[in-house]
């Protein structure tokens, strides 16, 4: 059911989904009227497929990218459910099917290609559930706020200043480490490393969700937010922690302002990581003590991996943008639960279309530079595997660098076709292996 409640001070009154009705008659000349939704019903479906001719390689493991070329495809649809259960309390529900793998079965680069791609696959369609969390909001005062109807977004609206309490199954980028022009890999950029921060091991199973709550006080410019969420049972395990006896906490300062009379934001983050992890030099040691490869599963122990990201946004002209992000995390033990990057540092640009009279096409460009620590170094060259990396050998290490770009083509309000390109060099640090091209085509629609 939609209902409509007046929102005194809103800057303009919300579309009106139900023009026939008085009250939608009496909205059109009230510019404080904004749609509230009692429950929402939105979806989505995005199709992509990338594709490499081949590589150079010196040799191949386990977690290599083949140096046969090949292409693969992934497919997913989702259904976005949410209902108001009381004033400030929704509850979401996001049912989705998965179907396909990505490139090398999701492995051999450590800034891996699709974020569409996940760490599990199967050649038929799946069911699972990503979502499935409550949201409060509890307004605390300033300007009313407009919330457009969207995907886990009801419509209605709230006080600038609030505090906004997260409950449930979620992914942890859905509200850290956000960037507005490269976080949507049904919309933007792809590679890993460059919708998120490459060294920023968030809490997540196979498919980028995990159970956990967060809090976000916002007030003026600024929004402090934090968090606690469930590790995987053992690293890159598609089963979660219960009862967070292994856990991650997150906190995040975020700052909006503007620059050139351009809007942009600042956002600092900081994570930590509680449970049963490898050390690398301890994996390599018994490695070499017994003759056998190295195996960060073998000498986990109970310890704290933390980390840091500086991910920073700015408009510099209406339809031009730019992006920076950095992070780093503890190189001394291996990877829980996101992938192989200790440091990475990314820049970009998104430009839209309306100089070319198409304002609703887009055209990114990134370039990432991806590095893991000298116990990471010595681990790998000692034929130990990781997350998604390992190819039996490090004879020669590399930072990976990885440049993408992408065009996206409006076909209606709510689909869009993008060509997407990735050269990834030294991909796995191996500078004896690679480079590579990889091509992509991503279909998307949604209502």
């Amino acid at each position: 059911m939609l209902t409509w409640r007046r929102a005194a001070g809103t800057a303009a009154a919300a579309t009106c989904l139900l023009a026939a009705t008085p009250a939608c008659r009496a909205a059109e000349n009230d510019q404080t009227v904004t749609l509230t939704e009692n429950w929402s019903a939105h979806g989505q479906a995005t199709y992509t497929w990338q594709a490499y001719h081949g590589l150079h390689a010196a040799f191949s493991g386990a977690n290599s990218l083949s140096a046969q070329g090949q292409g693969k495809e992934t497919a997913d649809a989702t259904l976005y459910l949410g209902a108001r259960l009381v004033d400030g309390l929704a509850f979401y529900v996001d049912p989705e099917m998965d179907q396909g793998y990505g490139l090398g079965d999701t492995l051999g680069v450590a800034g891996f290609t699709s974020g569409e791609a996940y760490k599990v696959g199967h050649e038929s369609p799946y069911f699972r559930l990503p979502r499935a969390f409550f949201r409060y909001v509890a307004d605390l005062g300033g300007d009313s706020v407009t919330d457009s109807p969207a995907a886990n977004r009801l419509g209605g609206s709230h006080a600038a200043d609030n505090l906004t309490i997260t409950v449930g199954k979620f992914g942890v980028p859905d509200l850290f480490d956000t960037n507005r022009y490269a976080h949507d890999p049904r919309g933007d950029f792809l590679n890993w490393s460059v919708i998120e921060s490459g060294a920023f091991d968030y809490p997540a199973d196979s498919w980028g969700f995990t159970y956990g709550a967060a809090a976000e006080w916002t007030r003026s410019a600024w929004t402090l937010r934090g968090g606690v969420f469930d590790l995987s049972v053992t690293p890159n395990s598609p089963e979660l922690e219960i009862a967070l006896r292994q856990y991650g906490v997150i906190a995040e300062i975020e700052h909006r302002h503007e620059l050139w009379q351009q809007p942009g934001a600042a956002r600092l983050l900081l994570f930590g990581n509680r449970g049963y992890m490898g050390s690398y030099d301890a994996a390599v040691a018994l490695g070499l003590e017994t003759a056998t490869t190295p195996d960060t599963g073998l000498v986990r122990r109970y310890a704290t991996r933390p980390g840091g990201a500086l991910d920073v946004e700015q408009q510099l002209l209406p339809d031009l943008g730019a992006f920076v992000r950095a992070s780093i995390n503890g190189g001394s033990k291996e990877t829980f639960d996101f992938t192989d990057i200790n440091r990475s540092l990314c820049a970009g640009l998104s430009l839209q279309g309306s100089a070319w009279r198409r304002p609703d096409d887009a055209v990114g460009t990134a370039l990432v530079i991806n590095a893991i620590s000298s116990a990471a170094r010595s681990y790998f060259a000692h034929g130990g595997l990781g997350v998604l990396v390992g190819d039996g050998a490090l004879p020669q290490y590399r930072p990976e660098k990885i440049l993408e770009t992408y065009y996206r083509i409006a076909l209606a309000p709510w689909a869009h076709l993008s060509f997407d390109y990735q050269f990834v060099d030294d991909p796995a640090y191996d500078a004896l292996r690679g480079p590579v091209s990889i091509f992509g085509i991503r279909l998307h629609a949604e209502f």
